[in-house]
């Protein structure tokens, strides 16, 4: 498939341009890159520096194999660099690696730009990158929490934060009855991940969710999800462990409000939520509709 063709059907696709510059990566990628001096203007594609989605890096001309992932991070492109062919695209949520921190382990550093060796070696080999932030996140059949809904069973009813078609990035739906220990079990089965983070109390009856993809840990949101009933908050990341001030302040907040909260609340990792589209909605539109071979390149470690 050319690979013209295919970006313009990913572009109407995730209504790119409607959705005009990404409001998180519009700050964050140019700061990462100044941050070592590196000229991103110059190395990604011009249309990218303005929406901050879509094309990244353009390789050769016909795409044969789709890469699916969710962060660029070193092990994820050195499998790419290393396996893919010229052509090649990889289709990734963020052009940054976000390091989240692990609850069980050290506390990170946030956003990271991809190493510049690393984008001369995917553009020596012709490999092209294509990401997707915000539209993928708000798709209603292909979105991060419409991956999730779907694959929790989930009937959904209700949400909110929407966009200006009334999408919703967190969606709150009807599950069959299920305690917060069995809750937690079954996602640690979905996501494939080896613990959850948890907060709040252990219900012993579960009916009604709200799931969100990525960094959930906003405490307003989870008030909005428990004054419309929900017994169980689901996201990426229910604490923020980012080493910093921003940081610190966002888990002191969090905390306070999971000690009263009566909503069980479970993280599972902000990659591992963001890759569940990847391997279920996305591979099916990308082997189904335009015809392509996938790979999925999971990330080494989920909680990084």
């Amino acid at each position: 498939m050319r690979l013209e063709e295919l970006v313009k059907k990913l572009n109407q696709e995730f209504e790119v341009k409607a959705y005009g510059a990404d409001p998180a990566f519009k700050r964050f990628l140019p700061a990462a890159y100044e941050s070592v001096s590196f000229d991103w203007e110059a190395a990604f594609e011009e249309e990218f520096t303005s929406y901050f989605n879509g094309l990244m890096i353009r390789g050769a001309s016909e795409v044969e194999q789709v890469f699916l992932a969710v962060f660029p991070t070193d092990h994820v492109l050195e499998r790419f660099i290393k396996e893919g062919k010229p052509g090649d695209l990889l289709f990734m949520h963020h052009p940054l690696l976000m390091e989240c921190g692990d609850p069980q382990g050290e506390w990170r550093r946030g956003f990271v730009p991809i190493q510049p060796g690393l984008i001369e070696q995917l553009k020596e080999k012709q490999l092209s990158v294509y990401t997707c932030h915000i539209p993928l996140d708000y798709h209603p059949s292909l979105g991060t929490s419409a991956a999730m809904a779907a694959a929790l069973g989930m009937t959904v009813t209700d949400g909110f934060l929407a966009n200006d078609r009334g999408e919703h990035l967190i969606l709150i739906g009807e599950i069959e009855e299920i305690n917060s220990p069995e809750l937690k079990e079954t996602l640690q089965s979905v996501f494939s991940i080896p613990y959850v983070d948890c907060e709040g109390p252990s219900l012993e009856k579960i009916r009604k969710i709200a799931v969100v993809a990525g960094c959930g840990d906003k405490v307003e949101w989870m008030e909005e999800a428990e004054k419309k009933g929900a017994q169980a908050y689901i996201t990426g990341e229910i604490h923020c462990h980012i080493d910093s001030e921003y940081g610190r302040e966002r888990f002191s907040k969090m905390m306070a409000y999971a000690s009263g909260t009566g909503m069980s609340l479970i993280g599972v990792s902000h990659a591992a939520s963001e890759y569940l589209v990847k391997k279920t909605l996305m591979k099916d539109w990308f082997e189904q509709n335009m015809g392509l071979n996938t790979t999925l390149l999971p990330q080494e470690k989920w909680w990084l």
